[in-house]
C-alpha cells in the first residue's frame, strides 16, 4: 500500500509538534508514603516532524504506548520517548502526561481522615543529541483572604480559592508531596476535602489572621523554591477566583539558576 505520510514535502516547514493528545492510559507514579500510587493519565505524545516529511504515523504512537500499557511509570518517561524516536522521524520527542495524585489529609483540629486530589504533570523532551528535559508540576488549591478587604472593611473581609500551579526541573528526585506542601504554606489556609464544626471554625479565623494577596503567594512559594537545592528552574503561577469581582487576580514567576544566582527565564 501506498505510504502517503512517508511521502516528500516541498514547503520546506517543520513541524514543531505532530502526534496524538488526550490518550488516556494506566500509569503508576512514586508516592513518598506508599513508595507507590496507581493512576489514570490523559497522555498526549508528539515529535518534531522534519520538513522533508509530508506526515507521521499515528498508529505507532498508540502502537509504543500500547507497548507499556499497565507498566508506564515516571522512570520510563524516558524510554518512551527513546523507542518513538527509533520507530518514527523525528528532530526530537514529547510527552504530556496528566494525572490525578492522591493524598490523605487530617483535619487541623479534629484530626478526621479524607483524600484529596491534585492534578499533577509531567512534561518531558528528547531531542535528535540526545538531551533530556523533564519537567514536574502540580496544581494545588488554597484559601486566601484580601488584605486589603481586611484594612478597609470593618466587619470581615472577603475570601476565595486561589490555584498555585508549580513546575520543576530538578537534578536530585523531588516530591511531588513536597511541591504540593510548598503551594499550601503560602495561602492564607490550606484546603481540606472534610471539616468539622470546630475545624471550619480554625481554618477561617486562620484564613482571616493570614491575609495575602497574590502577589504574596507567588512570592513566598518562589523563595521557598529556591532555597532547594535540587531544583534548577522553577515557574510559578497563582490565580485566585475573586469573589467579589469579575475577574480573575493573577500572578507569575519564573527563574533559572545560574551558578549560584537566580535570573529570569523563559
Amino acid at each position: 500500500m501506498r505510504d502517503l505520510q512517508s511521502e516528500r514535502d516541498y514547503r520546506r516547514i517543520e513541524i514543531d509538534r505532530v502526534g496524538v493528545k488526550g490518550l488516556r492510559y494506566p500509569i503508576t507514579v512514586l508516592d513518598r508514603a506508599h513508595k507507590e500510587q496507581p493512576t489514570v493519565a490523559s497522555i498526549n505524545l508528539f515529535i518534531s516532524l522534519p520538513h522533508h516529511f509530508r506526515g507521521t504515523h499515528m498508529s505507532r504512537f498508540v502502537e509504543i504506548l500500547n507497548e507499556y500499557r499497565w507498566r508506564i511509570h515516571v522512570a520510563r518517561v524516558r524510554d518512551i520517548l527513546k523507542k518513538v524516536e527509533e520507530r518514527i522521524p523525528a528532530l526530537a520527542a514529547h510527552v504530556e502526561i496528566s494525572f490525578p495524585y492522591f493524598m490523605e489529609k487530617s483535619a487541623p483540629l479534629s484530626g478526621e481522615k479524607s483524600v484529596m486530589g491534585y492534578d499533577c504533570h509531567l512534561l518531558a523532551t528528547l531531542d535528535a543529541q540526545g538531551v533530556y528535559d523533564l519537567r514536574v508540576g502540580v496544581e494545588v488549591p488554597i484559601t486566601s483572604v484580601c488584605p486589603c478587604s481586611k484594612e478597609i472593611s470593618d466587619r470581615g473581609a472577603h475570601g476565595q480559592r486561589g490555584m498555585v500551579r508549580l513546575f520543576v526541573r530538578f537534578q536530585r528526585m523531588v516530591w511531588l508531596e513536597e511541591l504540593i506542601e510548598v503551594a499550601e504554606s503560602c495561602g492564607s489556609a490550606r484546603i481540606y476535602p472534610l471539616l468539622k464544626r470546630e475545624d471550619e471554625r480554625f481554618v477561617t479565623e486562620r484564613a482571616y489572621d493570614h491575609p495575602v494577596f497574590v502577589e504574596d503567594v507567588v512570592r513566598e512559594a518562589s523563595l521557598k523554591l529556591q532555597e532547594d537545592e535540587r531544583i534548577t528552574w522553577f515557574s510559578v503561577e497563582v490565580e485566585n477566583q475573586e469573589s467579589i469581582h469579575q475577574h480573575n487576580a493573577y500572578a507569575s514567576v519564573v527563574r533559572e539558576r545560574r551558578e549560584d544566582s537566580w535570573v529570569v527565564s523563559e
